[in-house]
């Protein structure tokens, strides 16, 4: 597997460099955004770890250049910037995961293989999952052709787990994701927005979409 490195802070890119070299990895690194644009535009990378904050060109700009190409490359951001609104910010841009500096390398680790285990990168910009459909760029949602109106955060919790169709994701997860606090067997804020967000999206319809894994958490997928 062939992974690019796109990361400004040298002595990080080495030493994550180094690390998955010794797990097997073939590693390329960039230390500014101008040339890691220059690795993807001509080398073929199985996944890449991408930086936001980059002199030259920015991890934003990078992730937008892949969506318009639609090259399918695995994207794991790697940064500093840990709001809600980056996150989501990333992943609306394609990216398939994050991870917030500072960091374990063994978490890191973890992130990438989950990622290749997934295989190609899903449609960015519009999902479709039996008639649903959902517009990430302008956050429209539509069922059997028909809009629905979903707040931010119901919108932000559809998205998280479309993008994730198939992985059961659990109340801390979403909690994090979503709200970016940490989830307390005390507070029900996941399973209130859950149960909303099931009445605009599965109530009116035969195929329903969302399902609990008792005990765990919540999936989102056809059956």
């Amino acid at each position: 597997m062939h992974i690019l490195i796109v990361e400004d802070q040298y002595k990080t890119a080495t030493f994550l460099a180094k690390g998955l070299t010794e797990e097997g990895f073939v590693v390329d690194i960039a230390i500014n955004g101008i040339d890691g644009q220059h690795n993807i535009d001509h080398i073929h990378y199985d996944l890449i770890i991408l930086d936001i904050m980059l002199p030259g060109k920015d991890g934003w700009s990078i992730l937008s250049d892949l969506q318009q190409t639609k090259k399918q490359v695995p994207v794991l951001l790697l940064t500093a910037r840990d709001s809600v609104a980056d996150k989501v910010k990333g992943l609306e841009l394609g990216a398939d995961d994050y991870l917030v500096k500072p960091f374990a390398f063994s978490e890191l680790l973890a992130r990438i293989r989950s990622i290749l285990r997934r295989g190609p990168v899903r449609e960015i910009n519009i999902i479709h999952i039996v008639d649903l459909e959902i517009d990430a760029i302008k956050h429209q949602v539509k069922r059997n052709g028909i809009r629905i109106d979903l707040t931010p955060k119901e919108f932000q919790l559809l998205l998280l787990m479309a993008r994730r169709q198939g992985e059961v994701l659990s109340r801390t997860f979403i909690a994090e994701q979503v709200w970016e606090i940490n989830f307390s067997s005390d507070t029900n804020v996941v399973d209130v927005a859950v149960r909303r967000l099931r009445r605009k999206i599965d109530d009116d319809f035969a195929q329903k979409l969302i399902y609990t894994v008792r005990g765990v958490g919540y999936v989102f997928e056809k059956r």
